[in-house]
Order: structure tokens, then sequence, then C-alpha cells
């Protein structure tokens, strides 16, 4: 049993030297010029085929050591590896222990020396594997051997990547410095070297701070080190840096795409800005090309009478996964980097009544309870009295009404009885992250500023029964070989009662048939839920619609030039409020959006709710004091949506009946002005009825046929023999004439 045991132990010594000894033969060290990566980062729509655009262009230069001033070469050591002039290149238990994690937890953990950093740079992306890992230890023992401490340190100086697109000293020194490297000053040199384990990150321009902790910290340790004195030490200050040059991968609307991708990955933790840059992975978004060119061209869109200062920002998604079909975020990246998808914020006005009108459902009220919808009403904790658009007064009515109609004092009262906290709750519970005042009355009302996409994140949760998936741009994340690094998160969370989420949307379908935004379901031609919102002041309004399978918000705001929010002004017939025009994005979007699309139906909601909530105190109570029945109600709301619906229909009617009799006029126009150009020249065109070569006047019986055969025949040979062609033949140089 030993002989075995040991037979087997020396066999597998054997082979382990034999596989050590495949692996070092075969491992060549390449030319420094290959050891930056070539391959980019490239973001494709969701087709897997078409790419938005790519990470980091390649910014190399490889340039000759011997004029660099000692400081540089110095502080990259004294930054990276102080024992380097001294070491054997190699730290056997960083190999190990790198080796161990990179296979086991799938990160990328380079070796502590340079020699090291070196080799795993060539190896990127190929560290993860047993094979790579080996082969990255077997070339930074060759490198060891075969080159100078010299050429390993300039080798690595002109293959790191150094942020901003740049690998190496060289284009490093011209994007932080705009100078050559040789011409970089001690403090330059030392700012450079600092941020060498995450140069995208603790960039100047985006963490200063960590730059100047790093950059103290290479002085410190040339100075130990005896690289520097104590005066150059005390003389270098912190240098400024260069702007960032934008790249010309970022121009027109794709730029903020590429931005929003790299911000969605960096942030679930997945990957580095520095991985972004120069991993060669292929990313594939959830983004279809086909929506995202409709929205970007509706977006773009800019009325004659529109003011100059107005934004826009849209988002379309499916609520059922949270993937993100397309965004409108601006025209130019490179011109306006704030982002009007998931950056620039507003006030949603009424788009946040959903989650109190859901507060409502969940606290056992049905919606068929009657409220007092009327202005000029005074609630608990208030000194101002508050008031409906337009200060209307709409009587008595329930929720379905109120929830159609945006019906402000009705909303005051439900938050009224669920507080504001339980309201700004339930928000956040279905996936809104914005503050939310929980304090104040009027945050039913909309009045903490969030971003289209962050209002989208909370409707998708009722869109979807009540299951909240996280919205995202990124489907899957692929390395160079085509291997999954990455895939978006796909199972949602229950938060809601499903029923209770089907009651909201119940009310909501009220919005697009009799509501504010009346005429959108049967235009759309199929059930559409939806609600519309004005900011308090008119300073924004927006729009949320949806079908069981697609949602699309649009929201418009003025600010200012220093970015402040000020009044929308009333524009190209869309009211003082402006508040017709984000449904308007929204019909003009999902009218192409959905063609050739089924038509979906809402889950059927039963309101399993009590008149007046379970404590008969909600709205006008239990006893109903209006002394409107529960049917009667019922029925003033049926009523109301297929009088608005009869209303559409007409609307449509005329609609049709103006659009035919103005191309009728058009084709009558048309054909003035054809007779008019056969009479000046008779050539114009074979259709004209003198046209030269026809030699007969034709007939009475040919002129029988007026304006056609009689007139036509009657050309040529002069008006005489026009003209007898009888009263065709009139008839038909009559037609000419007029």
């Amino acid at each position: 049993m030993l002989g075995i045991f040991f037979s087997l132990i020396g066999l597998g010594l054997l082979a382990g030297i034999a596989v050590f000894a495949y692996l070092y033969t075969t491992t060549e060290v390449p030319q420094p010029e290959k050891f930056a990566l070539a391959e980019k980062t490239t973001v494709y729509y969701a087709d897997g085929t078409t790419a938005i655009g790519s990470y980091a262009e390649q910014n190399r230069s490889i340039i000759s050591c011997e004029g660099l001033p000692d400081y540089i070469g110095n502080a990259i050591v004294a930054s990276e590896n102080r024992t380097f002039y001294t070491d054997k290149g190699l730290d056997l238990k960083g190999i190990a222990r790198a080796f161990i994690n990179n296979v086991t937890k799938g990160t990328r953990q380079g070796g502590s020396t340079i020699t090291q950093q070196y080799a795993e740079r060539y190896y990127m992306g190929e560290t993860t594997s047993y094979v790579g890992k080996a082969r990255e230890a077997i070339m930074a023992i060759k490198i060891a051997q075969t080159e100078s401490k010299d050429e390993v340190l300039c080798n690595y100086m002109n293959t790191i990547y150094l942020g901003r697109n740049s690998y190496g000293i060289q284009a490093a020194a011209k994007a932080y410095f705009n100078k050559d490297a040789k011409d970089l000053t001690l403090s330059e040199a030392a700012m450079i070297a600092g941020i060498i384990p995450s140069p995208s990150t603790w960039d100047p321009a985006d963490n200063a701070d960590m730059a100047k902790s790093r950059f103290k910290r290479v002085l410190n340790i040339m100075q130990e080190d005896g690289y520097i004195t104590a005066k150059q030490h005390t003389d270098a200050k912190f240098p400024q840096t260069a702007a960032v040059a934008q790249q010309n991968e970022y121009a027109g609307p794709n730029g903020y795409l590429l931005d929003m991708v790299r911000r969605e990955l960096v942030q679930s933790k997945a990957f580095t800005k520095e991985d972004l840059d120069t991993g060669g992975y292929k990313i594939i978004t959830t983004i279809d090309k086909s929506k995202q060119d409709l929205m970007q061209s509706i977006g773009d869109t800019r009325l004659d009478d529109m003011p100059e200062s107005l934004q826009i920002g849209g988002i379309a998604l499916d609520p059922k996964t949270g993937e993100v079909l397309s965004v409108y975020a601006g025209s130019d990246y490179l011109s306006k980097q704030l982002n009007n998808a998931d950056q620039a914020v507003f006030e949603p006005g009424s788009t946040m009544k959903p989650f109190a009108l859901l507060g409502a459902a969940q606290s056992g009220v049905s919606f068929d309870t009657l409220f007092n919808g009327n202005s000029h009403q005074h609630f608990t904790g208030l000194d101002q009295e508050v008031n409906n658009a337009l200060e209307n007064n709409w009587g008595n009515i329930n929720l379905y009404q109120a929830t159609a109609n945006s019906v402000n004092t009705v909303f005051m009262n439900v938050n009224e009885h669920l507080t504001p906290k339980h309201t700004a709750a339930i928000a956040h519970e279905a996936g809104i992250q914005g503050d939310i005042d929980e304090n104040s009355m009027y945050n039913v009302l909309g009045i903490n500023a969030l971003t289209v996409w962050d209002l989208a994140q909370g409707h998708s949760t009722i869109a979807n029964n009540g299951v909240k998936s996280t919205l995202h741009m990124v489907s899957k994340v692929l390395d160079s070989n085509n291997k999954d690094m990455y895939n978006a998160p796909s199972k949602g969370t229950k938060v809601f009662d499903a029923n209770d989420c089907a009651l909201v949307q119940k009310a909501m379908q009220g919005t697009t048939t009799y509501g504010t935004a009346a005429g959108t379901s049967n235009m759309l031609g199929r059930p559409i839920a939806g609600k519309s919102g004005t900011a308090n002041d008119e300073m924004a309004s927006s729009f949320v619609g949806y079908t069981p399978s697609m949602m699309n918000v649009w929201a418009i705001w003025n600010p200012d030039d220093k970015g402040n929010p000020q009044a929308v002004p009333a524009f190209s017939g869309y009211g003082i409020s402006s508040t017709g025009y984000p449904a308007h994005l929204f019909q003009e979007f999902m009218a192409q959006a959905l063609q050739g699309t089924e038509v979906e139906q809402f889950p059927t909601a039963k309101d399993n709710g009590k008149i007046g909530g379970p404590d008969g105190t909600w709205g006008l109570g239990k006893g109903q004091s209006s002394g409107l029945s529960n049917n009667t109600n019922k029925q003033s709301t049926e009523d109301a949506q297929k009088q608005a619906e009869q209303d559409a229909q007409k609307q449509a009617e005329q609609d049709a009946q103006q659009k035919a009799a103005e191309e009728e006029a058009k084709k009558q126009q048309q054909a003035q002005e054809f007779a008019q150009q056969c009479l000046a020249n008779p050539s114009y065109s074979t259709e004209c009825p003198n046209y030269p070569g026809t030699t007969t006047g034709g007939d009475g019986n040919n002129g029988n046929n007026p304006g056609n055969t009689g007139g036509n025949n009657g050309n040529n040979t002069g008006n005489d023999n026009g003209n007898s062609g009888g009263t065709g033949g009139n008839t038909g140089t009559n037609g000419v004439t007029q």
C-alpha cells in the first residue's frame, strides 16, 4: 500500500513537472506593444449584433525610457512595488493568494510585484482560469530571468493603463497635463503614479480627495526610500490637471446609453471602471433599437413655439421583467451630460396619487366610496385651503372618478387617513428611491422631485401586479471568449397584493377613457392605464401610462440658466399647464410601438372594500350622505365613461371628415394648377388635353362624355374644332380653363 501511495505521489510530481515544462516552453514573452490590451468593450442593442458604441478609445504610445527623469520610474516603484530593485520579481504567496481568489471567487486579482502586474496585463480576462493564471506566473518567471530591472520597469510604464483611455506614461502625460512624459514634473509624476491601482475611479476630476491622498503617499515613500530630498518633498504641490477630453464615441444620444450602461454595471459591484475600459467585453443591453430610434425622434421634435429651455425626459420598459426598452435622455451627451431620464429631476405632481390609491385599497376602502370633490377645503395641519386644478368643483365623486380627473381634494382626504408617512412608505416599497417628505400632507400631490426612471420604477411595480422588478438596461456581459460574466437580475420581489394593484389599474384606465387624457385608450385601440401630473405652480408636467406589457413615461420641465425650476408656459395649444403635452408624447410613442402587438386585457379587479372604509370614516362615510346609492354612483361613472367615449368617437369622425375634405380640396387645387400649366404650355404633359399630336377635334358624340373624351378629342385642331364637340367639348374645355 505504501509503495502504491508513494508511486502515485511520484507520478503526480512527474506530471506536474511535465506540465510546467510544457507551459514554460510554449509561453513566450511578447513585445511591449502587445501587452496593452487591444480589445475594446463594446455595447450592443438587445439584438446582440448592432453596436451602440464602445468604451475607451485606445490611446497608446510606446517610447524610449532613456530620456525620462528618474523620478518618474521611482514614483511608480514607490507606489506599486517598493522592493522592486531587490526582489526576484515574484511573490509566491501573492501568486497563490491571487490564484485562489481568481478561481474560487471569479475576481481578477493581480500579483503584488511590478513584474507580475506586467505579466497579468497580457493575460487580462484569462486570469480567472487555471491555465491563464499558470501562464501568467510562468511569464513572470521568464521576464524576471531574461530582462533587466530597467527593461521591466520601462515596459511596465509603457503598457500600464492610467485612466482617461491612456495606456502608458506618454499617453497619460498628454491626457492629464498636455505634455510629453519627458517634461513631467515630480509632482505630476507622483500624481499619475498614485492612481495606478484605480485610475478611472481616482482621477482627480472624479475624486480629488483620493487623488491627493495617494499623491502624498507616493511622496512620503519616495522620501523614506531616498529617491527625493525633504526639500523636494516640501516643494512638491498637487498639480492642476487638464479637463477630461470627451470621446467621440459619446457624441449624440448614444453617449447617454453608454454612460447609463457603465454606471449600472459599476453600481452592481460586478465591474470597475477599469474593467470596462480594458476588459474587451461584449455588453448586450435590453434596448430595442427600433423603439429607441422612435423615442429619440419623438423627444427631439421641437414645436415652433416651444421654449428653448424646456427639457424632456422619457422611458419605455417592460414592467413584467424590468427591462428598459428605450430612453429619452437628451439630444447630445457631449453638449449636456445631465441625463434627463435618470439624473435630472422634476416634481411629478399627481402621478404620485396612485400610491395613495393603493394605500386606500390596502386599508379596505371600497373605491365606490364617495368623497367631497370640491375645491376650497381645509385639512389637518394645513393653514391654507386646498383647491383642484382651475379650482374646479366636482361634487361628490368616488375614487375611480377622482383618479380619472385627478381631483386634489379627494386625495388629500385619502392622505389624511393614510398619513403622509404611510403614503411615502408605499411609494418607497414600490421601488422609488428619491426622497419623499414623510411629514407633508402635500406629498400625495407630488411635491418632491424625482427622476423619470425613479417614477417609472415605482409605477412598474403596480403595473406588474405587485411584483417589483429592478429596472435595468444590461441583459448580459460576455468576455472575449463569449463566456458569461454577468446576467441581469431576473427574479422579482412580491411587495403588494395583486388584486389591490388591479384596482389601481382599473381606476387609472378611467384617465385614458373619460379623464384627463380622455380618448387615449380609444385612439390606441386597447385598454390603457394612465395618470397625468402637474407640478405645483406649473413647474413641470408628466404622464405615466401602460398596457400589461409596456410602460411609457414622459415628463417636461423648464429650468432657468442656473437649473432652477420655473413655470412651463403655454405652447402650441397645450394649455396654461401644458399637461397635455406629455400625454401627447405618450400617444405618439405608443401608437407606433404597439403596432402589430396583441391587445392585452388587464386583470379583473374585485373591489372587496367597504364603503367609507373599515371604520366608516373615509370620504362621506358609510352612510353615503350625498343621497346617492352605490349603484347610482357606479352608473354615474359608467355614464361619464360612455359619454367620453362617444365624444371621442364623434371627434374622431369629425377629424376624419375634415381630413377627407382637406384631401379633396388639395386634389382640386392640384387639378387647377395642372390645367393652368397645360394652357400655358401644351407640351407640359402628355396628359394635357391640348398636347401636340392629337389632330382631330372630336364630334358631338365624343363630346357627350363631359370634360373627358369630347374635350380631349377637341384640342389640337384649334378652339373652333374643340368647341364643335358640342356640350361634351365645351365641358372638356371648361374643365381645362377653371
